[in-house]
């Protein structure tokens, strides 16, 4: 089965200073699968998940979406973050709009949307994460997992191509995690494109098309989840595993 590659990442090379964050990277996402990327803290996860959408610039290698390399700056570099939704682990609301406001915002500055039809789009995205209920509240009043699917409407609200998820619920109390990760499950279901970044392996395992291991700013392992959790072929990998998988 081929599928047409939405992300492709050519020896991709990241430094910051001395240090090599990202060493000869490469990786191909196609449409409609969702990628996990998993390894231990400093193996470059969130570096990779951030190049993806510009928020870090590489020092060489390539990477493009849908074809076309990512522009520099400027308007198509906007309309290159509204094509790609990043959710991070904190949930970078504006504190003071409401809910509805945070969602809509973006679809009229960036997508031109009139304001009656963003809210309407945004209705319907906190009915699908399950907050419509919370449309006219502020963000500090919901709790963390209530925000981050707040921070997932908005990122959907752009109709994006794929979504980014940098270890979206790290931050999040273990009673509101699921909550954040059957919104992920139900994306992942519709055939959103997603590349995510985490710890969670059932999340991992259920979810993934694939598993990409990565290790010391390199791709490691890029695996069917199955064959990744209970074949592992690299030693790092096995060592990553037997740590986590215990507790």
């Amino acid at each position: 089965m081929t599928v047409d590659p939405l992300i492709e990442l050519r020896d991709v090379n990241k430094y910051y200073g001395e240090l090599h964050v990202l060493r000869d990277v490469d990786l191909t996402v196609g449409k409609g699968e969702v990628v996990v990327v998993i390894g231990p803290s400093g193996s470059g996860k969130s570096t990779l998940c951030r190049t993806i959408n510009r928020l870090e610039t590489i020092q060489s290698g390539q990477i493009r979406l849908d074809g076309r390399p990512l522009p520099e700056e400027g308007k198509a570099l906007a309309r290159l973050r509204a094509e790609v939704g990043m959710v991070f682990q904190s949930f970078n609301l504006f504190a003071h709009k409401t809910v509805l406001q945070n969602v809509s915002m973006g679809q009229v500055k960036v997508r031109g949307r009139k304001k009656d039809e963003a809210d309407r789009r945004s209705r319907e995205l906190l009915e699908r994460v399950g907050l419509s209920a919370h449309a006219a509240k502020y963000p500090a009043q919901l709790s963390g997992g209530q925000q981050q699917r707040v921070a997932i409407a908005r990122a959907l609200a752009m109709d994006p191509k794929v979504m980014l998820f940098d270890e979206p619920t790290s931050a999040l109390d273990p009673e509101m995690i699921n909550e954040v990760l059957e919104v992920m499950q139900q994306l992942a279901r519709d055939g959103m494109t997603m590349v995510v970044v985490t710890h969670e392996m059932g999340f991992a395992r259920s979810a993934a098309n694939r598993v990409v291991f990565m290790a010391d700013g390199r791709v490691v392992e890029d695996r069917a989840p199955e064959d990744f959790f209970t074949r592992p072929e690299s030693e790092r990998a096995r060592d990553f595993l037997s740590k986590i998988l215990k507790h």
